[in-house]
């Protein structure tokens, strides 16, 4: 099996894009093909290899950046920061291919070579080297086979380093921080330190850093937060002498010239990610038995919990206790602690405990509880069955289901007995009582061939543990070199795990796992925790099976209702969501509800008469914080006040008369900006079931058989109007101004054992326009790659616009400016010549109903439904779910239905799924049948053409199939929309 990669993600490419056009200006690589590195832009010789040139001012630099915080709604930047910039993206939406592709753009427009991936653990470097080969081919495919080389970097294989100043290909070293760091942070022991920076006989008496050095590498940072944390640790990249840093994170500390960010709340909105459902599994508070929990000691007092009576109330508190104390007195008068007397406080460092009624208490045990080993069997039981569920809907989809447990000590998996031999630990007892058990259900019977046989159950979970020299399994907190082993096992059989083939289904790991590490189709992910456990943060362990699940072509499914990552939490759904949310904001930076300056910089309205996208800026974004303040609407830490949201609720937010274009984005980011995390209560999980009266009934069978149909496409448009088009536009494409070329005269300031060769700058000169002969790239292939079109039509469009001569000042710019143009023209002629025709006996039968798998959380995305097909109708925004409510309580609405993800139409762009389908009965005999598109005409649209366009090429189908459907939307009223119907 083989990882399929997307190569059209919008997200990504908007990431990837991102860091591209900081460097927007600078001269272009004439060709993939070309290796001459004196005069190919990008590149220069040194003298130990060849190395990245940058001919771009600062000034130039700064004003790109602003530009793209501006797109992408992120604070403006007024210095560079030593050309550090920071790229955010959530956990599990792809940043290590993002930066991945980035090497192979950068290179592809400027000529760029040298790469230095720096990581922070063995278990991250394995990641890096294992995305590196499994997307080679992939990017092979992508880019005319450009040769890329990339190693990891050891110390006893220097000549690797040497190969990576000369070469002329692109070069990309992964290496781990402690490989160059440890020189810095003690200095007067060089000759023991890194091995980086001492002199070498076979490197010709040079530092092997100092190769590196000369090649001016662009700096990736994978995971910034645990690498140059410490002041040591900056000095340590500064001495790469990077051209700039790249910094890819979810969770980054020090924020340089953020510009990109796809944070925790986007993705999940933006369904990214898996949604994120939680099973509360803890003990009832019954408040029937004496209980109590130590849960700190101090001199000569105690800090305990135990269920308190206040004005007949009982409620679970903390309280201090001293020796004597008698907790009849404590708790309230509760007689059930009557006589429980604090009878000892020992506070001796590593023996802290107390003794009430000759029990000894340490800090964590408790009395009167159920107890700790029962809670954890449960959670084993549930995260069991939970994947036994799962593998029953998705093993028919050719997913495999896997479940991840993370454990607080190694031997409570696997220990070993007096001679020294393995045996099971506590936990994978439990799981194979629990497992054997559990498949002996009548529902899991189809799962297994031989229910009644006998199960290895051995084969379907194992455990990923570091080992010592004898290979004793051990506890380690992930970053030794016991762990490499591991890292190696589990990394290079990732693929494997994904197969049928491989019965390993179910993982315990104690620290392995924590980073580095996740696979696309972990559904359940449980923690086994004690008190004096390994403490794992929320975000970390749903990080781990946050990816959108792949099939067994190692093929991304992006159908949501597949997509459901299950967290067993020892805590309550409200408490986890709280802590979940408070560590975001602590990792991120992130604050709910917070409304900043720059927020609304990004958003765009469609000009009616140009149909170009007018965007809002930092000073108008300003200008509405601002005004906002003056009305309560902000407080002064920056958050959403409730005046705010009452009015978001009511529709009734005072937004300036000058930003009116503006509203609807303004509201629409509003709402997203004062939501919580989209996670759902497990516990409200609920089956939907078929309502077979619907399915069964005339009116839905005569709404099935007009909308059933497929049709086929073809394309017809006139390039004469396409060229035509293209001429205006590109006559009036703002003027791209010439190049201007920099020249600098340095010399040798000072060469330091560590830091390298120092160069200071003599004098620097700048001209506005190139003197310079130099080749230009095929612009007519370039553009006939990147639009489709033949030579002798883009040859037309060129010649036709009079502007070439901007073309030999900038020819990067106008290559970009010029297909842009021609691709918006583009659609808009498809949209007229596209022709769509019936397919007779090619339809989507009314069965496939019967074979939907939905799963519901009642009172939060599920309406209750008796005109739909199943019980409950499904809704992913407040807009489905006004909808929903309406149809179903309107007397003249006789059946709806929300469609399923299955139900789609072939357009050029993609294929498309409405949202509702329904039959609307006038004065209770005409019938009116109508499909609906429900995403309403906000931002989204504007930043994503082809939902547009794909839209219009849905009214052609339904056109084509049948005449009398009407075709609505988008539509984000539903009283709009019934009032017209009942008009036509």
């Amino acid at each position: 099996m083989k990882f399929q990669f997307q190569s059209d993600l919008a997200y990504q490419l908007q990431a990837i894009r991102s860091v591209v056009d900081i460097f927007q200006g600078q001269p272009v690589r004439q060709s993939n093909f070309t290796v001459s590195y004196g005069a190919d832009a990008g590149m220069i010789q040194t003298a130990l290899g060849i190395g990245n040139r940058l001919d771009l001012t600062k000034e130039e630099m700064i004003k790109n950046v602003n530009e793209i915080e501006i797109r992408n709604g992120l604070p403006r930047s007024e210095t560079l920061d030593g050309l550090n910039f920071t790229i955010e993206m959530e956990t599990g939406t792809g940043k290590t291919y993002v930066y991945l592709r980035t090497i192979y753009e950068l290179n592809r427009k400027y000529g760029f070579s040298k790469f230095v991936i720096v990581v922070p653990s063995l278990a991250i470097r394995e990641g890096v080297y294992k995305s590196l080969q499994i997307t080679e081919q992939h990017f092979k495919e992508l880019y005319d086979r450009q040769p890329l080389e990339y190693f990891i970097y050891d110390s006893e294989k220097l000549d690797k380093v040497r190969n990576f100043s000369t070469a002329t290909t692109i070069q990309v070293m992964i290496i781990n921080i402690d490989a160059f760091r440890k020189s810095f942070e003690n200095p007067e022991k060089q000759a023991k330190a890194n091995v980086i920076h001492r002199s070498i006989d076979k490197l010709n008496g040079y530092r092997p850093i100092e190769f590196i050095q000369q090649t001016n590498p662009i700096v990736i940072i994978d995971e910034p937060q645990s690498v140059d944390t410490t002041p040591k640790s900056k000095v340590a990249i500064n001495s790469l002498s990077p051209l700039c840093t790249l910094r890819y994170s979810a969770t980054h500390v020090d924020k340089y010239n953020m510009i990109y960010r796809l944070d925790a709340v986007d993705a999940y909105n933006e369904r990214l990610v898996k949604k994120i459902e939680v099973m509360s599994v803890r003990s009832e508070q019954s408040f029937n038995l004496p209980y109590i929990k130590l849960l700190e000691v101090k001199e000569r007092k105690a800090k305990i919990e135990l269920d308190n009576q206040t004005r007949g109330t009982v409620k679970r508190v903390a309280k201090m206790v001293k020796y004597g104390d008698d907790l009849f007195d404590v708790s309230g008068e509760r007689e059930i602690y009557r006589n429980y007397l604090i009878q000892q406080i020992d506070w001796t460092e590593g023996k802290e405990s107390i003794e009430v009624n000759g029990h000894t208490l340490r800090v964590g045990d408790s009395i009167g509880e159920i107890d700790d080993d029962t809670i954890k069997r449960y959670q084993i039981n549930q995260t069991i069955e939970e994947h036994l569920d799962k593998e029953l809907l998705l093993k028919s989809r050719g997913i495999k289901v896997l479940s991840l447990f993370f454990i607080d000590k190694v031997a409570n998996y696997r220990s070993y007995d007096k001679d020294g031999n393995r045996i099971k630990g506590k936990y994978a007892i439990m799981f194979e009582e629990e497992y054997n058990k559990l498949i002996r259900k009548s529902k899991y019977r189809n799962l297994f061939e031989d229910i009644d046989g006998d199960i290895d159950v051995s084969k379907i979970h194992n455990g990923y543990f570091a080992q010592d020299k004898k290979g004793n399994l051990k506890d380690t907190k992930g970053n030794t070199q016991a762990d490499t082993d591991v890292y190696s096992l589990i990394m290079k059989h990732k693929e494997r795990l994904l197969s049928f083939d491989e019965p390993l289904r179910f993982i315990f790991s104690h620290s392995a796992l924590r980073e580095g590490w996740d696979n696309p189709n972990v559904f359940q992910i449980c923690t086994l925790k004690d008190s004096s456990g390994t403490y794992i943060s929320r975000r970390q362990e749903i990080g781990r099976g946050l990816r959108l699940a792949v099939n067994q072509n190692g093929e991304r499914v992006p159908d949501y209702s597949v997509n459901t990552l299950t967290v067993m939490a020892n805590e309550s759904y409200e408490e986890f969501v709280d802590n979940l949310q408070t560590e975001i904001e602590e990792q991120t930076g992130v604050t709910f509800g917070k409304i900043e300056k720059h927020i609304f910089a990004k958003l765009i309205y469609l000009d009616e008469e140009t149909e170009e996208p007018i965007q809002l800026g930092y000073d108008l974004s300003k200008q509405l914080y601002d005004d906002f303040k003056s009305k309560g609407y902000i407080d002064a830490k920056d958050k959403a006040t409730s005046i705010l949201k009452e009015a978001i609720e009511k529709n009734e937010v005072d937004i300036p008369d000058e930003l009116t274009p503006w509203k609807k984005t303004i509201i629409k980011e509003l709402k997203r900006i004062t939501e919580r995390l989209p996670i759902q209560d497990g516990s409200k999980k609920k089956k939907v079931k078929l309502n077979k009266a619907v399915i069964n009934s005339q009116e839905f069978i005569d709404l099935w058989e007009k909308i059933k149909y497929k049709s086929v496409y073809s394309l017809d448009f006139d390039s004469s109007e396409l060229i035509k088009k293209s001429i205006n536009s590109i006559q009036k494409m703002k003027r791209i101004d010439k190049v201007r070329i920099i020249s600098r005269k340095d010399a040798i300031a000072t060469i330091d054992r560590i830091t390298g060769v120092q160069g200071v700058t003599l004098s620097e000169g700048m001209e506005d326009f190139v003197t310079i002969q130099h080749t230009l790239p095929d612009l007519i292939t370039e553009l006939q790659n990147r639009t489709n079109l033949t030579r002798r039509t883009i040859v037309q469009i060129l010649t036709g616009s009079n502007r070439l001569d901007d073309f030999k000042n900038n020819p990067q710019k106008f290559i970009e400016e010029i297909t842009k143009i021609i691709q918006r023209e583009m659609k808009f002629i498809l949209q007229d010549g596209i022709k769509y025709d019936k397919m007779d006996n090619d339809y989507y039968p009314i069965e496939l109903f019967q074979k939907e798998d939905l799963l519901a959380y009642i009172n939060n995305n599920a309406v209750e439904s008796s005109k739909s097909p199943y019980d409950h109708v499904i809704y992913d925004s407040e807009i489905e779910e006004s909808f929903a409510k309406r149809f179903e309580h309107d007397e003249n609405v006789k059946v709806f239905v929300k469609l399923p993800s299955w139900f789609k139409i072939d357009t050029p762009v993609g294929s498309y799924n409405p949202d509702w389908a329904g039959v609307y009965t006038r004065n209770g005999v005409d019938k009116l049948y109508f499909v609906l598109e429900t995403k309403g005409t906000d931002i989204e649209e504007y930043l994503r053409p082809e939902e547009q366009a794909k839209i219009s090429f849905a009214r052609k189908h339904f056109d084509a199939i049948n005449s009398d459907l009407l075709f609505a939307g988008p539509e984000n009223d539903v009283n709009d929309f019934l009032l017209r119907v009942s008009a036509r």
